[in-house]
C-alpha cells in the first residue's frame, strides 16, 4: 500500500536518505525543512509528495503542514521528525541562545508535529513514527551539553508517545546514530572526526542510508510489535 509520509529536516543528510527510501519504495512523501535542495525536491516531486518551506519550531506551521497533507491525500501514515541542529561549546562559554536554539529544534520541534500529527492517527487507529536521537543522548559528550539534554528529551518524549498512542496501533521508536557523514559533521574538527573512527568497532562513520534503512524497517510490518525503543545504530562506537 502506497503510505503517505512527513520527514522534517529532510533536504538533506539523514533525512534525505529517508526520503529517498520511502520514495523508492513507491510512497508519498512530504518534506519540511527551512530550505530546499535540488536532490531533495527532486525525490518529493518524483514520488508526488510536496516541499514545506517552514522552521519546526514554528508550532502553527507544524498544524498548518499536517492540516494540509491530510486534507490533500486523506491520511498520513508516517511521522520522521528528523530536523536537528548543534551549536557546541563548553557548558559555561555556552550562550543562553546556543541552549535555547538547539532545544527548539531538536525537542520542540518535534513535540510540534507529534502534536499536530497524534489526532490524524488517533483517528486513523494507525501510524507508525521514528525520531532521530543520537548515541549522546545515552551517553554524553564534552561540548555538547544543549544537544545531548536535547536528543535525550526526545528519548523520553518517544517513550512517553508510545504509550499514550499504543492502543491506537501507532508504533513510536527512536533511532541514535552515531558519527555519521552528514552536512551537520563535515565542517567537524579531524581530531574529532578521528575520535569517532577510533571508537567504531566497524572502524568507520556511518553512512545516511544506514540510517534510513533503520527507520524503514521501524515503519514496516516486521516491526509492527516495537514500540517505545531507542535502536542504536552507531557501528559500534559505545560496544
Amino acid at each position: 500500500m502506497q503510505r503517505v509520509v512527513l520527514i522534517t529536516g529532510g533536504m538533506s543528510g539523514i533525512g534525505l536518505a529517508t526520503a529517498e527510501a520511502f520514495q523508492k519504495q513507491g510512497d508519498v512523501v512530504f518534506v519540511v525543512d527551512r530550505q530546499e535542495t535540488p536532490a531533495g525536491q527532486a525525490v518529493v516531486r518524483s514520488s508526488g509528495g510536496k516541499y514545506f518551506a517552514a522552521d519546526v519550531r514554528d508550532f502553527a506551521a507544524a498544524e498548518n503542514t499536517v492540516t494540509q497533507i491530510v486534507s490533500e491525500k486523506g491520511r498520513l501514515d508516517v511521522l520522521v521528525n528528523n530536523a536537528g541542529i548543534s551549536r557546541d561549546h563548553l557548558l559555561w562559554k555556552m550562550s543562553e541562545a546556543d541552549w535555547d536554539d538547539v532545544l527548539a529544534v531538536n525537542l520542540k520541534g518535534a513535540f510540534n508535529f507529534l502534536h499536530a500529527a497524534a489526532p490524524v492517527f488517533w483517528k486513523q487507529q494507525s501510524g507508525k513514527v521514528v525520531s532521530v536521537s543520537s548515541i549522546n543522548a545515552l551517553r554524553g559528550k564534552m561540548g555538547l551539553a544543549n544537544y545531548a539534554a536535547s536528543k535525550a528529551g526526545l528519548i523520553a518524549l518517544t517513550r512517553t508517545v508510545a504509550r499514550e498512542l499504543g492502543s491506537a496501533n501507532v508504533n513510536v521508536n527512536a533511532v541514535a546514530p552515531g558519527m555519521i557523514e552528514t552536512p551537520l559533521t563535515e565542517d567537524l574538527p579531524e581530531e574529532v572526526l578521528a575520535k569517532s573512527w577510533e571508537e567504531a568497532a566497524l572502524g568507520r562513520l556511518g553512512k545516511p542510508q544506514e540510517i534510513a534503512d533503520v527507520i524503514l524497517f521501524l515503519c514496516s510490518e516486521q516491526a509492527r510489535h516495537i514500540t517505545g525503543q531507542v535502536i542504536v545504530v552507531d557501528g559500534g562506537q559505545t560496544a
